[in-house]
């Protein structure tokens, strides 16, 4: 087995300063091994987690090709690129980036946050996020309790979706948030464009959640109904409209909706997860959704308009529209809309004349 570390770049690769690429050429022995675990047992030094999350961010080549999968199996005498990113600070930066405020005083502030923002710093992305905006903003006062990297936060949404977020900023505050996330009084309202249609108008997923054995980056539903394993999870959903045929299948069988889903809990990918457990995943979602296209019944300029505007659609279609809460300070009941983002807004005029 053959693992060499290099602190520069071979001809013809440009890394960023600081960065270094380790390499490993697979032996017969070991062809057949899932990716992560393979490469985890070459570089004894780095944690499985570590290398999905670099095979996740397009840091791994096999013979010069991107690797796509943690799961992919590792081929004998292929040649492995690892690309290491420049060590980052320990403590997240503030950085001067526009933010949308829904509410703020001296206690909390509500951010109407975009696509593309990661909530807090993670290894590999310590930058852009809406941490490092909220320390420009805020200055000292965000709560503690989240730690150095999470200052303030007592929730989170992808960094995909767009919607509201409320963040601490002093320690009291935070935990009158948390105990009102845990015991289920907050209202959290998300829309999302599925592909497909749940089959029921409206209903309630209540199950549980594990993370998947085969793919890290997504969470299942535990399939055994009497198992402990995982987490319990609860969304109540609804149907607001519905668009297109699917094509082959009974008729009134939608090829896309736009639903209505309130958490009841707040698990990790949840909305995501429990979509397409119900047949219905995200339109954009290319970790639950693997199929990019609608599956509409149909022909023509309309047809192929709302096609297009699914298949490229660059990120899963969820808006976290409502958030309402009891202000932990005050007493004062707030609630706070957003409403459907510019991208989302579109891909659903494109469904409509379906």
């Amino acid at each position: 087995m053959q693992a060499d570390r290099e602190d520069d770049a071979e001809d013809g690769e440009a890394l960023p300063p600081g960065a270094y690429v380790r390499r490993a050429l697979c032996p017969p022995e070991a062809a057949g091994e899932r990716m992560d675990a393979w490469l985890a047992k070459v570089f004894p030094e780095m944690s499985r987690s570590r290398i999905q999350g670099l095979i996740g961010a397009g840091k791994l080549t096999a013979d010069g090709a991107p690797v796509k999968m943690a799961s992919d199996k590792v081929r004998a005498g292929a040649h492995y690129a690892l690309e290491l990113p420049p060590p980052e600070a320990a403590l997240p930066e503030p950085e001067d980036i526009p933010l949308v405020i829904a509410y703020e005083d001296e206690h909390l502030i509500v951010v109407d946050k975009a696509s593309g923002m990661a909530v807090h710093p993670a290894p590999g992305s310590m930058k852009g996020t809406l941490v490092n905006a909220l320390l420009a903003h805020c200055a000292a006062s965000l709560s503690g309790i989240g730690g150095v990297a999470r200052p303030g936060i007592v929730h989170r949404i992808d960094k995909e979706t767009t919607g509201l977020i409320v963040v601490a900023k002093d320690d009291r505050t935070h935990v009158g948030l948390a105990k009102q996330f845990a015991k289920h009084t907050i209202e959290r309202v998300y829309f999302a464009v599925s592909r497909a249609a749940p089959r029921t108008k409206s209903g309630t997923i209540d199950n549980r959640l594990v993370r998947s054995n085969e793919d890290r980056r997504k969470f299942v539903v535990v399939r055994d109904a009497a198992s402990e394993a995982g987490k319990r999870a609860i969304t109540h959903y609804w149907t607001v409209e519905s668009f297109g045929q699917q094509v082959g299948a009974p008729a009134g069988t939608p090829a896309a909706a736009l639903v209505e889903c309130r958490l009841e809990t707040g698990r990790t990918h949840q909305i995501r997860a429990h979509m397409a457990h119900i047949g219905a995943p995200l339109i954009g979602d290319r970790v639950y959704g693997k199929f990019r296209g609608l599956k509409a019944d149909g022909a023509g300029d309309i047809h192929d308009a709302a096609e297009t505007a699914a298949r490229d659609f660059t990120r899963q279609a969820l808006h976290a529209a409502v958030l309402g809460f009891k202000h932990p300070m005050t007493g004062d009941m707030l609630r706070f809309e957003s409403t459907l983002p510019a991208d989302m807004t579109a891909l659903v005029d494109a469904l409509r004349r379906l």
